[in-house]
């Protein structure tokens, strides 16, 4: 059975090249083209899921490239993704981006578009893969290159309003807990975070700080870190819903009482934040609806083509419950 490697050697290219013709990009020229696919018919070469759709170069398939498929948020999302493909009459392939074969699998291009949400990806291969016949959509980066369009979550305002609501209830040390450190939307909490405490006139310490990496479990191990160093702040903005209520857990065990000891906001609103005990304030952005939108677009630049690249910002809104300890405050302040 003939290789990749056997057409390219043949028709004197590289094994990259005879990739870009099999996916039909602008970058051959139409001569070099034609030699790849006579070649291509001589040793009856068939490449695995592109042999069916070699002469229409369509394969109806949308891919999705994300750093993990675990939890509430990423389900929530990928639904959203899912009846939105599935509607068009499309499949929607998953690819972990945790793996070394990811960049390897976007440059193969066995598929349509693609839709990024993971941040190991490189912006220099997603500008290299990008065309009018392969766009691509970005949750998890700002990224401005034609055929990349961007639909982020509008992490700054979340974030400062929810720093911003802590502050305002009184509490002067306010600490944070940080997903992973190469996370866009992360390091715009973070942004968002530091830029409400400059506002409210109040210092950012580094000490009320740690990193929970966007997991239940971490946010338990971060908050014990703070607990261990003696460095507990009066309030806690977390930057998901997972670490805070990992983070609530971890402060119960060690005897504090939430909110009264140590008042709690997450970003994300999950279904189960309404149901924890103190039931969490928190950050809600339409998780559903973006996996939803971002796929959305997505066809629209398959199907109609879009000159310009799109950049849609998702508004936030903060959710009062009780871990903020708005009541508690209203009561002392009376």
């Amino acid at each position: 059975m003939s290789t990749i490697k056997d057409v390219a050697k043949q028709a004197g290219v590289s094994v990259a090249t005879v990739s870009y013709v099999l996916n039909n990009d602008p970058r051959v020229s139409e001569q070099t083209r034609q030699k790849v696919l006579s070649v291509v018919d001589a040793l009856n070469y068939r490449p695995n899921a592109t042999a069916r759709n070699l002469k229409r170069r369509k394969t109806e398939t949308i891919a999705l490239f994300v750093t993990g498929f675990g939890g509430p948020f990423f389900s929530s999302v990928i639904e959203g993704l899912q009846e939105v493909v599935e509607s068009n009459g499309y499949d929607l392939i998953a690819c972990s981006t945790g793996n070394d074969s990811s960049s390897r699998f976007l440059q193969e291009k066995l598929f349509d578009a693609a839709v990024v949400f993971g941040p190991t990806i490189p912006d220099e291969l997603l500008v290299q893969m990008a065309s009018r016949s392969f766009p691509i959509a970005v949750m998890d980066r700002e990224l401005k290159a034609d055929h990349v369009h961007q639909v982020l979550i509008n992490n700054v305002q979340g974030a400062y309003n929810a720093t911003k609501h802590l502050a305002g209830l009184g509490y002067r040390t306010i600490g944070y807990l940080s997903g992973g450190v190469n996370s866009y939307n992360n390091q715009k909490r973070f942004e968002g975070y530091k830029s409400a405490l400059e506002d409210a006139g109040l210092p950012f310490q580094i000490a009320y700080t740690a990193q929970g990496h966007f997991t239940e479990q971490g946010g338990y191990q971060a908050t014990r870190s703070l607990i261990m160093s003696g460095k507990v702040p009066e309030a806690i903005f977390s930057a998901n819903d997972e670490m805070a209520i990992g983070c609530i857990q971890a402060l119960t065990e060690a005897g504090y009482k939430v909110p009264e000891d140590v008042a709690i906001v997450g970003f994300d609103d999950l279904r189960i934040s309404s149901y924890v005990r103190p039931a969490l304030t928190t950050i809600k952005h339409p998780m559903r609806e973006w996996g939803s939108i971002v796929t959305h677009t997505i066809f629209q630049a398959l199907l109609d083509g879009l000159d310009e690249p799109k950049k849609i910002m998702l508004d936030t809104e903060l959710v009062v419950r009780e871990s903020c300890g708005i009541r508690l405050k209203k009561t002392v302040s009376n």
